[in-house]
């Protein structure tokens, strides 16, 4: 146990339960083989540090404590339950796994448990639209309603996918672990897409008072770091190299008081170049594989960004061509709109209106609050005002993150 201040405990346990906890949850899935059970167990282990760490101290290794207690408070539970005893000899030989005495091997296995659980919420046992809520609720932690959110349906439609997603697990016997070499490559574009929304929730929350979650989006890299070690596939690579690019300019993203910045506008001396050089790294990694896909061509338009000097200096040419070939494999509405902002930029603004107006106009991000705040920015370029007033309004309704509201109501109010 590490000695404490008593009174910097509980901010201390806070902290460790944002960091740690679903990897701690993720581990006692895969000992308990009960997600229920293993969210119970959780949040008795963390009880009982509330409890025990401002007298005792903090462990030296919180997470293998919390990992042990919650092991505990489950048998215990199941005892009561009356349930000890017809557990299969596999999962009591589990418990056995994360034993004190070999706390460094512990580490490792309770390192990779939130990829052994990614990969087994994205199992081909179940169903696609479920894959992806199921992993963002049970691995990441994110809310029923913030999942709900991100996929525009009711939360009470999600927690039933949700709901289903764990029964599937527990009646089929899907095993908690990674899946053979044969096996991965099925199952990676699911993981692929699970490990970018939890970033892009993180990168730039669906909804709620902050612009940006970075738990969420650090949280995403370090999945992505170890699916390259376990997985080097270009669109792995090409994956984490996005990651790292988008996420190098985080600082630059919101003022002190929490408002939104756009890129053209954006400070680039406080861009984390660390992360531009090592996304860049793995940008010419991917691509010099000739096997690159829609990750990848991604990674390369935010490398573009990533070094020029200004909006002005930008390659426009290079990026209008990258969104050319991500359509070509990837077609997309959202994908068409960035192009169409990319169009404006190398062609002006007129030209970029006409494909957004050409969008709308067949239905398509009727619904995208950043389809009409485009619209609305290409428009006050032009100097049609009153066309730009209405886009703006139209775009602040469908808005759910209150840093954007904000934006769109200072864009009104200048107008």
């Amino acid at each position: 146990m590490t000695a404490n201040d008593n009174d910097s405990t509980p901010a201390m346990i806070d902290e460790v339960y944002r960091l740690e906890s679903r990897r701690v949850f993720a581990t006692l899935v895969r000992l308990i083989k009960d997600f229920d059970l293993a969210e119970e167990a959780l949040h008795e282990a963390f009880a009982t540090a509330v409890e025990r760490w401002p007298i005792e101290g903090v462990p030296a290794n919180p997470r293998a404590w919390l990992v042990s207690t919650g092991r505990f408070k489950a048998i215990d539970t199941l005892r009561r339950r009356g349930r000890l005893n017809t557990l299969k000899a596999e999962v009591a030989e589990r418990f056995e796994n994360v034993a004190s005495t070999n706390a460094a091997r512990a580490d490792d296995e309770i390192e990779d448990d939130r990829l052994r659980l990614i990969f087994t919420c994205c199992h081909p046992a179940i169903a696609p639209n479920v894959q992806v809520p199921l992993t963002l609720r049970e691995v990441c932690g994110l809310t029923t309603e913030e999942i709900a959110s991100a996929f525009l349906v009711a939360p009470a439609t999600m927690a039933q996918r949700i709901v289903r997603g764990k029964a599937k697990i527990r009646d089929a016997g899907i095993p908690i672990s990674l899946p053979d070499e044969k096996e991965r490559p099925e199952r990676l574009d699911s993981v692929l897409a699970v490990i970018y929304l939890v970033f892009n929730e993180g990168y730039s929350a669906s909804s709620g008072e902050s612009l940006t979650r970075a738990d969420l989006s650090g949280e995403a890299i370090r999945l992505g770091r170890l699916l390259v070690e376990l997985l080097p596939d270009p669109e792995v690579i090409g994956l984490l190299a996005l990651m790292l690019l988008q996420e190098s300019r985080r600082a630059a993203r919101v003022t002190s008081d929490g408002d939104l910045i756009l890129l053209e506008d954006q400070d680039r001396t406080r861009w984390d170049r660390r992360a531009i050089v090592e996304g860049q790294a793995l940008v010419e990694r991917a691509l010099s594989t000739r096997r690159f896909a829609t990750y990848t061509i991604q990674a390369a338009i935010a490398a573009v960004h990533a070094g020029a000097s200004s909006a002005s200096a930008t390659n426009w040419p290079q990026i209008v061509a990258l969104y050319d070939a991500l359509l070509s494999i990837n077609p997309s509405p959202v994908v068409e709109l960035n192009r169409a902002v990319a169009v404006a930029m190398r062609d002006g603004p007129q030209a970029g209106l006409l494909i957004i107006e050409g969008l709308l106009n067949h239905g398509q991000l009727a619904d995208y609050h950043l389809a009409h705040a485009a619209r609305a920015d290409l428009h006050r370029r032009l100097g049609n005002l009153a066309a730009a007033r209405g886009a703006y309004e139209q775009a602040l309704s469908l808005a759910q993150q209150e840093p954007e509201r904000r934006f769109l109501r200072s864009r009104l109010s200048n107008l």
